[in-house]
């Protein structure tokens, strides 16, 4: 058996607890704890039952997860070492029964404090119940917890909006998280709705301004307890674990990706030349589970809470000009099966333009075809399908038309005080080929969430043939129309109709 690194033995014979733990997340930290690490005593989380399933149903569907497959071909015993229990983060003491929380105040050692609302639209008090509140019942637990050494509150880098440059440290607000957790108990949630715009100021949503006051909430603990706040920015497919590529959602980039490859998507209000703040998931989970080590391994304590942006470098990070691209490029070679229109999709920061680009080449088609499908007797879907994307870009523009600029000092350096050989099992932003991710963000999209194999790539390249086919016809008939019309309307029809391709079937006015 080979030695452990230092961070592996900071993890042997240590319980974890991680709130949060069936998000996306959650899943690849349990996996790379169990697998890396595989030295830990325990891993307890909590689970709610969701959508008429129970806990225990729901903590089997993930383990038939992908991720989980090298740890049952190879490790199969470190699953035993999962606890979960029944919990809540919006009940106290996340809905533990007594001898629950007394098991977990007296064996847990590192907390992970995942669990989060992240609807940006929803009420105001289900933000901070979730949000802020839940952080308090978390830390409520953890205030109990004897052999406590490191709470992890994740948090976002986009929480500070009203900054230019985000640094790592906490950034004060006028209102007091206190308060506001006062005001929801005692405020229905219409009227706490009706002042919302007044309290969230400059925050444009509900999501943004709870977690910044939950991270000025666990700043105030810090006196008292070992607290740290790590602030990824936008968490997206794997790089290298545990599956290249691998996702389970359609949030951000990804829904975006796949909305362009099926055609649907036809424009993005969108700065094209800003980049794109987004970071690997494998790549935040190395940052999770090494800042506990690093933080404790410090000579002094700091005088501040210490704090984690989890973002890539400079030089790694890309233009959306340059994903639209590669996306491109790649939706040429690997195109998904049964697109609905040929992928074209303008960026822009015109709203106008924007507008005039939604309208014809997303509403006005989608009209039609449902029409359509009405007249033969099928069911409508795409003006619905249509509202849910626009919703989505309407919140997804908060990230795309603002150029943020992260600083990740303290994460790099984190990163470089890895040894050799945890480099080499944990991966960072040090080793990162962004044309290697932009492909294996693709090839996952395409296998783990709209379920294609590689398989039938021949037959979505004939699928996007006769759509390319088609998408140029309607426009040279489209645009040989306008001309026409144009033309008569100045009276030019004449001349017009030897060099106009309709006038084989429309009759010119003598």
């Amino acid at each position: 058996m080979s030695a452990l690194t230092p961070v592996q033995q900071y993890y042997k014979d240590k319980t974890i607890f991680i709130t949060g733990a069936t998000g996306f997340m959650g899943k690849v930290l349990i996996e790379k704890l169990l697998y890396s690490c595989s030295e830990l005593k325990e891993i307890i989380i909590i689970c709610r039952p969701k959508r008429g399933k129970c806990p225990q149903s729901r903590l089997e569907e993930i383990w038939k997860a992908p991720i989980f497959q090298r740890i049952k071909d190879e490790k199969p015993h470190a699953l035993k070492k999962v606890t979960m229990f029944q919990g809540d983060i919006t009940l106290e003491y996340l809905g533990l029964s007594d001898d629950e929380l007394k098991y977990v105040a007296e064996n847990t050692n590192i907390v992970f404090h995942m669990a989060a609302s992240l609807k940006m639209e929803c009420p105001l008090s289900e933000s901070i119940n979730m949000n802020l509140a839940g952080t308090r019942r978390a830390l409520d637990v953890a205030r109990k917890m004897k052999n406590l050494v490191s709470f992890v509150h994740l948090s976002t880098t986009f929480c500070n909006y009203d900054h230019k440059v985000l640094y790592e440290q906490v950034y004060e607000v006028q209102q007091k998280p206190e308060d506001l957790m006062r005001l929801a108990e005692w405020m229905d949630a219409k009227t706490l709705d009706a002042i919302r715009k007044d309290l969230i100021e400059p925050h444009p949503n509900n999501y943004t301004y709870t977690k910044r006051l939950t991270e000025i909430y666990v700043r105030n603990h810090y006196e008292t307890m070992p607290v740290v706040i790590a602030r990824p920015s936008i968490v997206t497919c794997a790089y290298k674990e545990p599956l290249e590529g691998w996702i389970d959602n359609m949030n951000g980039p990804v829904g975006l990706a796949i909305a362009g490859g099926k055609g649907v998507l036809r424009s993005l209000m969108c700065d094209a030349d800003a980049k794109v703040e987004n970071i690997p998931v494998d790549h935040a989970t190395t940052g999770l589970i090494f800042i506990p080590h690093y933080v404790n391994q410090m000579k002094t304590r700091p005088a501040e809470v210490p704090v984690f942006n989890l973002t890539l470098g400079e030089d790694q990070k890309t233009s959306s000009r340059w994903v639209v691209e590669k996306s491109m490029e790649f939706n040429n070679e690997y195109p998904l099966s049964m697109p609905l229109w040929y992928p074209n999709c303008t960026l822009t920061m015109n709203k106008y333009y924007h507008w005039i680009n939604v309208v014809l080449f997303m509403w006005l088609p989608a009209l039609l075809i449902d029409c359509l499908l009405t007249l033969c007797g099928q069911k409508r879907f795409l003006m619905r399908a249509h509202k849910r994307l626009m919703a989505g870009l309407k919140v997804l523009q908060f990230f795309t038309t603002k150029a943020w600029n992260f600083k990740n000092t303290k994460f790099i350096e984190l990163c470089e005080s890895l040894t050799v050989e945890e480099k080499a099992i944990f991966p960072t932003p040090l080793q990162f080929d962004k044309e290697e991710y932009m492909f294996n963000c693709c090839i996952g999209a395409r296998q783990y969430v709209c379920k294609e194999p590689m398989s039938n790539v021949a037959r979505a390249r004939v699928n996007y043939r006769i759509m390319y086919f088609l998408d140029r016809v309607c426009k040279i008939f489209l645009c040989s129309w306008f001309f026409y019309w144009f033309s008569s309307k100045l009276g030019l029809g004449d001349y017009v109709c030897y060099i106009n391709p309709l006038h084989l079937i429309t009759p010119v006015k003598q």
